[in-house]
């Protein structure tokens, strides 16, 4: 029987990634295993067509981005404080999802992903999806995706 012991959990905050989130960790209590939660802060675009902001402002904007980002998994964390004896290692990583999800994946020895079918709302969910689908093509591991 299958039974994971590193658990990668990607995250966009929405309440899809919330549900993997607690799936994630009742198999984690059931299994003594950890959870590794993964949000990605894409890059900021310097330039749009003729329009450019000066790299003091972007990078500006990335620092309050992760800031953020570290503030909502903190939040997010806090939801469950039924699975304090769970041990989860929070990260925030910029680049790439895909890239960065199967790095996560690489880095930590990770044998199960949960993550969502689809994020947010409109773009964002079919990002999601995406997102998803490359992961079932590229990642070693097992994945279970969550619907909600």
């Amino acid at each position: 029987m299958f039974a994971p012991k590193r658990i990668l959990v990607p995250t966009d905050f929405s309440d899809s990634s919330d549900e993997a989130l607690r799936q994630a960790l009742e198999l984690a209590k059931q299994y003594n295993a950890k959870v590794y939660l993964l949000h990605v802060a894409e890059p900021i675009t310097q330039c749009v067509g003729d329009y450019c902001l000066d790299s003091s402002t972007v990078k500006q904007a990335e620092d309050a981005e992760i800031l953020i980002a570290k503030e909502k998994m903190q939040k997010e964390l806090k939801k469950y404080s039924e699975f304090q004896e769970v041990e989860v290692i929070n990260d925030i990583r910029e680049g790439k999802p895909v890239d960065e999800i199967i790095k996560e994946q690489e880095e930590k020895g990770v044998d199960l992903i949960v993550m969502p079918s689809h994020g947010k709302t409109g773009f964002i969910k079919r990002l999601m999806g995406q997102i998803s689908e490359k992961i079932i093509e590229e990642a070693e591991s097992s994945i279970l995706l969550v619907r909600h």
